[in-house]
């Protein structure tokens, strides 16, 4: 879309994180107050100030897969990291969300709640490990190579399919809003990571395997195969992830970490510098 139209989407996003804030802690206020009665599931969003930082943090994680879809054509390393930076933004999203219901106990026992919150600040140190060694390889990478034809069509392609994933995005991100809409008015309403998302991602992995695909058949080494095969397979650990529960879904995400850690210290010094598959 350019980079005017993207500066253009960050203040947007921006400002309506800014705006949903303080639109969220007014609602808990009037809520609080009794000026407003907020019933059913949806009431968990208003129990707490704490609360209110689950709408800007959804608004960021919009911008965020927005970002991903507009690295899709650069690079598939660079989509990946954009993966992770997503999957560490949505753990401190629950652990915000957490906390407000966190139940102390006392002495040296530690409670559930205190249990499960240490395993996902875990998971967030090892995502956010991840997302750092991602883009300290994207910045150290050369981007002067000259493209060649083939590479070059390759890339058209990749931008046909981020296209496509970008109509994805606005037509799954309306669904879940009306769908969650309904919910709230049918005294349903309760949020948590598989809104949007899980959809979201199913799609992104379609679109991974595709662009897995059509890369071998510009790239015939098996090294670029095997190393976005690995990248792949780490998508798919953090979508199912997101569909788990408990301590269950902390333990894949940490585990998406590793394997891409993996992949980028195994093929650090044996890929060249500068490539774009």
């Amino acid at each position: 879309m350019g980079p005017d139209a993207d500066d253009k989407v960050r203040k947007v996003a921006i400002a309506a994180a800014v705006i949903g804030f303080a639109s969220h802690l007014l609602l808990w206020a009037l809520h609080n107050s009794g000026q407003l009665t907020i019933e059913g599931d949806s009431m968990e969003l208003v129990k707490s100030p704490l609360s209110a930082l689950y709408t800007p943090f959804s608004i960021l994680l919009a911008y965020e897969v927005y970002q991903l879809i507009r690295t899709i054509p650069e690079s598939f390393s660079s989509s990946v990291g954009k993966q992770y930076e997503i999957a560490t933004l949505l753990v401190v999203r629950d652990i915000l969300k957490r906390l407000s219901d966190v139940n102390s106990s006392e002495g040296w026992e530690i409670s559930s709640d205190v249990g499960f919150l240490l395993v996902e600040c875990a998971a967030f140190l090892a995502l956010f490990y991840t997302s750092l060694a991602y883009h300290n390889m994207k910045k150290g990478a050369d981007d002067s190579a000259t493209l060649s034809e083939e590479v070059s069509i390759f890339i058209l392609t990749k931008k046909a399919i981020a296209n496509l994933m970008l109509v994805v995005f606005a037509v799954i991100a309306l669904s879940s809003l009306t769908s969650w809409i309904a919910a709230v008015q049918d005294g349903g309403g309760s949020v948590d990571r598989t809104i949007f998302f899980l959809d979201f991602f199913t799609f992104l992995i379609l679109a991974d395997i595709l662009i897995l695909l059509i890369s071998y058949w510009f790239y015939t080494d098996f090294r670029n195969l095997a190393r976005n095969t690995g990248f792949v397979l780490s998508t798919v650990i953090i979508r199912v992830a997101i569909s788990a529960a408990g301590v269950s879904s902390m333990v894949l995400f940490t585990l998406s970490g590793v394997l891409g850690i993996a992949i980028l210290r195994m093929f650090a010094t044996n890929q060249p510098v500068g490539d774009s598959s």
